[in-house]
């Protein structure tokens, strides 16, 4: 009996010391090194006509600068037809500052700073879109190279990736010329002419402003918004983009005999190749609360308070939980880890004919702790002795480098987007797209990837999709958002 009352005793002392530290460190608990930006004094707007803004976007729309896959079906003359239009819609920007057009058609514009000890700013925006699906034309509400101003909106293919932020940003630099803004600190504005399609104007571009000595403060591009409907806060969060997942397509090929598909061997080339593809995708990279995607968590459950900030401060003890609960929603999930997706098959060119090659395409989205060279391991790992080659389909994009969340640049674009939603929890969050700002990292301390558009989560869905458009009100957003942020960055 007494031992039994010992050990009862016992276990009541362990639940009492859990539930303390539970408690101490639950109470204690907030996000690390988030600055909020509250001591950023920021420009005032100039004025603008924001009809005139809302015109210049359609016209905009209506011009197809459309990336294909292949640069061969690309229309160039519509890039060029774009740059005239620049020119002539924004004459107040190409007075301020120096544009230089390289071979490719990527721009570079230079609005140069009265201090040059200062390290300059970066905003960027591409000019290319992506085409829309054939056969999908008729689904669109209006025309998808109308530009149709309807509903509060402009409707077209383009007008939020990324003719918004392109115009949002002109709009911008014209009233700050117009009104007289004299840069302390220098401005450059890169627009790519092919982000869709691979981002080699921005290489280009960096290797041009490298070259000529250039080491921004800071970048920010598209990548991330304000969310209205946060997973974990079921709230509006200012989601600002400190680093990109890397990209890489592994081609897993398989040889075999060929012949006719009358009398088969025991395992054909297709059938060798599907195994391989079950086996690599069946061996998951492991879900990592850490990097970017743990700082988010924090600043989400920080908000949310209850069981959920129970859960994130006491990982050591929720840490299972909190994964299963990650893994359950693949549009977080994929922050926590590197995402595995087999995308494209090849196999025999005839229905009754065993192929002598069979191949497949898997794409993988790189985590910031994992690299390529992981990849292919656990590949190799995957399939073992499997009569399979594995090998890239060109040279894989490292993960981006993770910027910070309490630098100088931070803290004015934190308070350049929370003038517009004060409310809103302002968190950092892992791109797991790509775009061009990261070929930025050499010539910027920090990049940073934020529109200040207010989307849901239904709302995302039509970027790359049918019936894109840009409401008014977040078009307006996004002029006053790159105005504030210009004027108190390099003013």
């Amino acid at each position: 009996m007494a031992r039994r009352r010992t050990i009862f005793l016992g276990s009541l002392a362990v639940v009492a010391v859990v539930a303390g530290a539970v408690a101490v460190r639950t109470a204690t608990f907030a996000p690390k090194d988030i600055a909020d930006g509250s001591d950023v004094r920021l420009a005032a707007v100039p004025s603008y006509d924001l009809d005139a803004a809302v015109a210049h976007l359609s016209a905009a729309a209506q011009i197809p600068t459309i990336s294909h896959q292949d640069p061969a079906d690309n229309d160039v003359a519509q890039w060029d037809r774009l740059r005239g239009w620049l020119a002539a819609t924004y004459p107040a920007v190409h007075g301020a500052m120096t544009r230089t057009v390289l071979p490719n058609r990527t721009l570079i514009y230079h609005w140069p700073g009265s201090d040059a000890a200062l390290a300059p700013i970066i905003v960027m925006a591409h000019q290319d879109v992506v085409p829309v699906t054939p056969g999908t034309e008729g689904e669109w509400k209006y025309p998808p190279f109308s530009g149709q101003i309807a509903e509060q909106a402009v409707w077209g293919r383009g007008t939020v990736d990324d003719k918004g932020s392109l115009i949002g940003l002109f709009e911008a630099l014209e009233a700050l010329a117009n009104a007289g803004f004299q840069p302390k600190r220098g401005i450059y504005l890169v627009s790519g002419h092919d982000e869709e399609a691979g981002g080699s104007g921005a290489i280009a571009a960096a290797a041009k402003l490298k070259a000529d000595g250039v080491k921004a403060i800071f970048t920010i591009d598209e990548g991330s918004l304000v969310l209205t409907d946060t997973p974990v806060i079921n709230g509006p969060a200012i989601m600002i983009g400190i680093a990109e997942k890397g990209y890489a397509t592994l081609k897993v090929t398989a040889n075999a005999p060929g012949g006719h598909s009358s009398m088969p061997p025991a395992e054909t080339g297709v059938q060798t190749l599907a195994q391989a593809i079950l086996d690599i995708s069946g061996d998951p990279f492991p879900y990592e609360v850490r990097g970017p995607g743990a700082s988010m968590l924090e600043a989400l459950a920080a908000a949310k308070g209850g069981t959920t900030r129970m859960a994130v401060a006491n990982q050591w003890l929720f840490g299972p939980l909190l994964k299963r609960q990650i893994a359950a929603v693949p549009s977080t999930a994929a922050a926590f880890h590197t995402t595995i997706a087999p995308t494209m098959l090849e196999g025999s060119p005839k229905e009754n004919v065993l192929p002598q090659t069979a191949s497949a395409l898997i794409n993988y989205r790189i985590a910031p702790w994992n690299r390529s060279a992981d990849i292919m391991a656990r590949a190799k790992s995957a399939v073992g002795d499997a009569k399979v080659e594995l090998s890239w389909v060109k040279p894989p994009r490292e993960p981006s480098r993770v910027s910070s969340t309490s630098s100088q640049g931070w803290k004015w674009i934190a308070a350049a987007a929370r003038a517009d939603a004060p409310g809103a929890v302002l968190s950092p969050i892992l791109v797991v797209a790509g775009t061009d700002s990261r070929s930025m990292e050499p010539v910027s301390e920090d990049v940073y990837r934020f529109m200040p558009m207010h989307f849901s989560l239904k709302e995302s869905a039509m970027i790359h999709g049918t019936n894109e458009h840009m409401r008014v009100d977040s078009f307006k957003r996004m002029i006053d958002f790159y105005a504030r942020l210009v004027a108190t960055a390099a003013g």
